[in-house]
């Protein structure tokens, strides 16, 4: 794929995922946790992140493993799906059972626990979704994974638009319909990507093969203990904050914790989408012995600029920002959103050079990296939830995801020997030195809509993007073309 392909395809994705996410977000997800209460909502967040940490006994880095092996070796499509799928059911089967063992264990009971049986079933459901897409943008069908990129969260705006101010139902909203939702929309989704693989791969019923089951199991185990750990340092901040307070507290903190962390999350997605055009588009390159520089600069550009914008312009217009989203806590919500919101830099950079790492088969060096992660979160959370809770939390999360991140770049740029130089540092540098105190005073100054302001703000920090270099007028040509 030429450089001028991976812009367009990822200027693509980006755009539908900016058409339906940001309302999933900000108008769905935002609205069901003013219907239902921070309390209530904390209480889903807590229960959401627990059946997360368990998540990759539903992959076993199954779909990371399939997405570059299939990149390279397209053939082996035909081969695999059936035994893959077959091996999916089996490891949801096991994942019900652990997490329901682990949830009694740490005295889940009652409503927590019929949370969970949904929300563990969601979690299959899209982890499923996951793996069947890795299949199609390894066919480096882009196009199509996009589509199926938005297909869930598009239908959940549908089924929870109606149910919150449809005026379908007399009752106030109740959590439990946010979750119902969820399943709805998976389950038609993973049917649509299901369809779509299976006629891709020709399969026409499913292969019971133990053999092959603990050959890829094997050859995925990498991936699997990769995945587990970066979901204990990327998830655990919710549930601490819930087990380690008092009874109220504890969920109530991991509420105001989820208001701050939802735009964190929104953001994430942004640059999570350029993984998933890069981790194919690497294998294949790094297969070949075709010089991955370009794409990484490209990568860097727009992740750099993305990622620096989102920061300045939110933490200039913290307060308004989440005066206009949320009824109750904002306050705390922005002392906690201060830190949290930060961690979208390091995040955009491990997207771009941890997605190298994965590609060029570096998985003991990235394992290292996680643990590092995780023994520096649960060291800062014990310190600081007891003492600042949410706010504590925040803190923990920044310093995780950037003792990750460097170490990540560090080691990538030894690994793959790409040059520094390639990258645009000092238009970084000067974008960000001209950025930062400009936005600040127009924040100062500006008293209109805080709408306005993220716009107009937004708009200088693309032209500003042009002047400093970090973005050429060759990143329009080749997306027109």
């Amino acid at each position: 794929m030429k450089q001028k392909d991976f812009i367009f395809n990822i200027v693509l994705l980006i755009f539908l995922n900016l058409l339906i996410k940001p309302f999933w977000i900000l108008g769905i997800d935002v609205g069901v946790q003013n219907s239902v209460g921070a309390e209530s909502y904390g209480l889903y967040f807590a229960v959401f992140n627990f059946t997360y940490l368990f998540n990759m006994l539903l992959d076993m880095g199954i779909t990371n493993f399939n997405n570059r092996n299939i990149a390279r070796h397209q053939q082996l499509l035909h081969k695999h799906l059936s035994g893959i799928i077959t091996l999916k059911l089996l490891l949801g089967v096991i994942y019900m059972a652990v997490v329901f063992v682990m949830a009694l264990i740490i005295g889940y009971r009652g409503l927590q626990l019929w949370f969970l049986f949904w929300m563990a079933i969601n979690q299959f459901l899209n982890a499923f979704i996951l793996y069947l897409r890795s299949n199609i943008s390894a066919l480096l069908m882009f196009k199509t994974d996009s589509c199926l990129s938005v297909m869930d969260r598009l239908l959940m705006i549908i089924f929870c638009g109606i149910l919150l101010w449809g005026g379908v139902t007399n009752e106030p909203f109740r959590i439990e319909w946010f979750i119902y939702c969820q399943t709805a929309a998976y389950v038609l989704t993973s049917l649509t990507a299901l369809a779509i693989v299976v006629a891709k791969g020709r399969v026409k019923r499913l292969s019971w093969n133990p053999t092959f089951f603990l050959m890829i199991l094997k050859k995925s185990l990498p991936f699997a203990i990769l995945f587990l750990l970066m979901s204990f340092y990327n998830r655990i901040d919710s549930v601490m904050l819930e087990r380690l307070l008092p009874a109220g507290v504890g969920a109530s903190e991991a509420g105001i914790y989820a208001s701050a962390f939802r735009l964190l999350d929104a953001l994430v997605m942004i640059a999570y989408l350029f993984s998933v055009i890069l981790l194919p588009l690497f294998s294949k390159m790094l297969k070949n012995n075709e010089n991955i520089t370009p794409i990484v600069k490209s990568s860097f550009s727009l992740l750099f600029l993305f990622s620096v914008t989102s920061v300045v312009l939110l933490e200039c217009f913290r307060l308004p920002v989440l005066e206009l989203l949320y009824k109750e806590h904002v306050l705390e919500s922005s002392a906690v959103f201060r830190f949290l919101i930060v961690g979208i830099i390091p995040i955009s950079f491990t997207y771009i050079f941890g997605t190298m790492l994965t590609a060029n088969g570096n998985m003991k060096l990235l394992n290292i990296t996680a643990i590092a992660g995780i023994v520096v979160n649960m060291a800062v959370n014990l310190l600081l939830i007891p003492k600042m809770q949410a706010e504590g939390a925040a803190i923990a999360s920044l310093s995780t995801q950037s003792v990750v991140a460097v170490l990540q770049v560090v080691i990538a740029f030894r690994q793959l020997k790409v040059p520094v130089g390639s990258l645009p540092l000092w238009q970084s540098l000067v974008f960000t030195v001209v950025l930062v105190p400009a936005v600040w005073l127009f924040s100062r100054h500006f008293n209109g809509h805080v709408l306005w302001a993220l716009l107009i703000c937004g708009v200088f920090a693309l032209l500003l993007g042009f002047a400093t270099h970090l973005l050429t007028f060759d990143f329009v040509k080749q997306v027109r073309e």
